[in-house]
């Protein structure tokens, strides 16, 4: 094979020369505190804990009482939509008697954008009647997860329902033992194709990638995030792509039960875990009258340190947040920030800025949600850490998590690994009766996508809407509670058909399905 003893006074005066000496400490000699900035990353920023941006809301907000009614619609399921899953089969394609060669990616990213990549692959194998090799997915630079396809995927199921699609393989052959991922880092290698553009069409693969295949049997594509296009696609590979997402990728059992654990919890019963207590909590569902319905939203807080410093913009932790902001964005992109150019006022009314837990709490109470909702929040790391929380908390105390409902056995088997607790929320999200994100993302746009699929409320947030709303000081909290109500009345679920250059796996109608 070719290869390519003092007085209370003085003691207090002292101690406070002391605290104003630790606080300028970074600011003085930021180079000894950067290798703690990098081992704590939040540390500086959670000196202050940021205080309510809206106090008048939020103190509306405590004291609201929503009408059975209104609690009654908010969870009524979706009406049938014009459009469904289709009950036939999702190709009429057939396996070609002879592959042309093996096709490796190369997929870095998180769990959902790698899960995006995971189709593409798929559909190109096919476009091109080559072998696919189970995805390689690269180690997360962020969260510095290791985790492999098969540690999240359940590999044999995805094997067995694309059979009659696409030859895949858990491994390559002995022969071409060579193509590695340290093999493509260390040289040009002609067996490697990294030129493919964002969106390359059916065309480009054949025309590029055929006669590498043709040459050395192999072709390995990276990087390979977003690299096929969603327009101008045959249709059998359209309603491919469909049902990979949908139907073939199935997280591994063990993903599996520790969601199952979480969903039975949330549906059953109040947890006693919560900072209230058991009687507190019991005391607010029998209030209602809603115990034992077995309904709970789970709410995607995107809010990590990574988001809010690449938005650029302000969420009230003070000077010390905007220095360790300020510090993350010139280590991580060395100041480049798309959105540094506008101010903090004009990202906001633009709807860029990601909602903080206290802002994503007033929009799910002025919505009609109270303190007898069951919230599960899906989160890998909250920046700000608890102190950033409290003021959701304090909105939904019945609010949960990985932490508070998941037995000692399961965390330990995800402990560490981001993939595999995205995939815990993603199966908890999708067995939940209503999703709501924080801001749009990768999950985000996973999630909505399956669960318009699956015809499942999802609520939109109208981030110019709410940015406007929240920049208004002046507000009341029935003007902006019907604000809100109006401005996503049209925004729960609804289907929308795909336009131009839109993801199929976002707005997977009228690709992935069929006439109801």
């Amino acid at each position: 094979m070719r290869q390519p003893s003092l007085s209370q006074s003085d003691s207090h005066r002292g101690g406070a020369m002391a605290a104003a000496l630790v606080l300028l400490l970074p600011l003085l000699f930021p180079s000894i505190f950067t290798p703690l900035s990098h081992a704590f990353p939040s540390l500086l920023s959670e000196w202050n804990a940021p205080k309510p941006r809206h106090s008048r809301l939020l103190k509306s907000a405590l004291q609201r009482q929503s009408s059975d009614r209104q609690l009654a619609d908010l969870w009524m399921p979706l009406p049938q939509q014009p459009l469904k899953r289709c009950s036939r089969s999702d190709s009429t394609s057939t396996l070609p008697e002879k592959s042309q060669g093996y096709i490796q990616v190369f997929l870095d990213g998180g769990l959902n954008q790698q899960r995006m990549g995971i189709c593409d692959a798929v559909a190109v194998a096919k476009i091109l009647n080559a072998t696919l090799i189970i995805p390689y997915l690269e180690v997360n630079p962020v969260w510095q997860d290791s985790s492999t396809f098969m540690d999240i995927y359940d590999v044999d199921h995805f094997i067995n329902m694309l059979k009659d699609d696409v030859s895949i393989v858990r491994e390559l052959p002995d022969e071409y033992f060579w193509s590695t991922r340290e093999y493509y880092a260390t040289a040009i290698r002609a067996t490697r194709i990294k030129t493919a553009p964002v969106h390359a069409s059916a065309n480009w693969y054949l025309e590029n990638v055929s006669p590498v295949l043709e040459s050395y049997g192999i072709a390995a594509i990276a990087p390979f995030s977003h690299r096929l296009a969603f327009d101008n696609m045959p249709e059998e590979i359209q309603r491919l792509r469909c049902k990979v997402n949908f139907r073939a990728l199935v997280f591994v059992p063990h993903i599996r039960s520790v969601g199952d654990a979480l969903v039975s919890h949330l549906r059953n019963s109040p947890s006693s875990s919560g900072a209230h207590g058991t009687n507190y909590l019991q005391k607010v569902t029998d209030a209602k009258g809603w115990q034992g319905t077995g309904k709970f939203v789970v709410l995607h807080l995107r809010f990590d340190k990574d988001m809010a410093a690449h938005s650029a913009c302000d969420f009230g932790g003070g000077k010390a947040e905007k220095l360790a902001l300020a510090k993350y964005r010139q280590v991580i992109w060395q100041g480049r920030v798309l959105n540094s150019q506008f101010t903090d006022e004009e990202l906001r009314s633009r709807g860029r800025c990601p909602l903080t837990p206290e802002e994503i709490g007033l929009l799910l109470a002025a919505l009609g949600f109270d303190n007898s909702t069951r919230l599960y929040l899906a989160s890998h790391k909250v920046y700000g850490g608890e102190a950033r929380i409290s003021t959701l908390r304090s909105l939904f105390p019945l609010m949960e998590d990985k932490k508070s409902l998941a037995s000692s056995e399961g965390r330990a088997q995800i402990k560490g690994k981001a993939s595999l607790l995205a995939a815990v929320d993603y199966y908890v999200s999708m067995h939940s009766d209503i999703f709501i994100s924080a801001s749009p993302g990768n999950m985000h746009n996973a999630i909505v996508g399956h669960r318009t699929y699956e015809n499942k409320k999802t609520i939109r947030p109208n981030m110019a809407l709410l940015g406007q709303l929240f920049l208004n000081k002046s507000l009341s909290w029935p003007e902006f509670e019907e604000a809100v109500v109006g401005g996503h009345k049209n925004r729960q679920g609804q289907l929308r058909l795909r336009k131009p250059t839109q993801s199929i796996y976002t707005y997977p109608a009228p690709d992935c399905m069929c006439n109801a």
